[in-house]
């Protein structure tokens, strides 16, 4: 019989999670480690990165910090190392860095694109790639796209190409995962606004782009679209992630969890 007090526990497991320093990837770290997993913080953003895995530890849990540019394969290759030497194994492989930018078609510049590109797809690829050669029975991956790789708006078709292609490439991992028998389960998670400085930001490129009058009216007008009435929350995210990587999903991989508030059933 199952015991439904501990099938969303992570107790034993190893967690890495890229953007791991603030946002939605800190509180990814953070759920993770209240769940018992040991979590390997991953960023670019060393100071803060370093505090998210204190706080971790102060909250009594256990957590290490690692340098690491998802675009640099090299360094996919050292923070992976540095998870299974300072914790112990790795388990659990979040892909949550990522950038936003906008522009109008017309005048998306080609650098921009690409750097996005870089970022959120190559590093969701080197990721999948790496995590796939040292992962074992039982594993699982969670790649962060977005309700923008399930639908498009104005002024953000470089963001929409690189959380589409994270759902597809998703997919893929998923079942090649699952036909050579590795035991790996690839999932993502598609949140609509969350609110973090990325999610504020978003709103803001509305203004900028004169989309909106003013941050008040678009703010307003995408609470509105959220039927739920509010925008998403870290922790509703990282949740979610709990729910994907515990034996509580285990029966589940391929899949896009979308995290919307209704945003996209309207």
């Amino acid at each position: 019989m199952t015991d439904y007090n501990k099938v969303f526990r992570l107790d034993g497991k190893v967690a890495l999670v890229t953007g791991g320093a603030r946002g939605i990837g800190a509180a990814v770290a953070e759920a993770l480690a209240q769940a018992g997993a040991a979590v390997m913080v991953t960023d670019i953003l060393d100071a803060v990165g370093q505090q998210t895995a204190e706080k971790i530890r102060k909250a009594g849990g256990k957590a290490a910090f690692q340098h690491h540019d998802v675009t640099v394969e090299a360094e996919w290759e050292q923070a992976i190392a540095a998870a299974q030497k300072e914790l112990g194994g790795l388990d659990i492989v979040v892909n949550n860095a990522g950038i936003e930018t906008a522009a109008l078609l017309a005048h998306c510049e080609v650098a921009d694109f690409r750097k996005l590109m870089d970022v959120n797809v190559t590093g969701v690829f080197l990721g999948l790639k790496h995590a796939v050669r040292v992962l074992k029975p039982g594993s699982s991956i969670v790649n962060l796209s977005s309700v923008a790789g399930l639908i498009g708006t104005t002024g953000h078709i470089a963001y929409h190409a690189s959380k589409g292609a994270v759902r597809l490439m998703t997919k893929a991992a998923a079942v090649e995962c699952a036909q050579l028998g590795t035991g790996i389960r690839v999932n993502s998670v598609h949140p609509a606004i969350v609110d973090t400085e990325m999610g504020t930001n978003f709103i803001k490129h509305f203004v900028d782009l004169k989309l909106a009058p003013d941050y008040a009216t678009a703010e307003g007008a995408f609470k509105a679209a959220h039927p739920l009435g509010r925008f998403g929350q870290p922790a509703d995210v990282a949740s979610a992630v709990i729910y994907l990587c515990s034996e509580a999903g285990q029966w589940i991989t391929g899949t896009e969890l979308v995290l919307d508030g209704g945003y996209t059933a309207v």
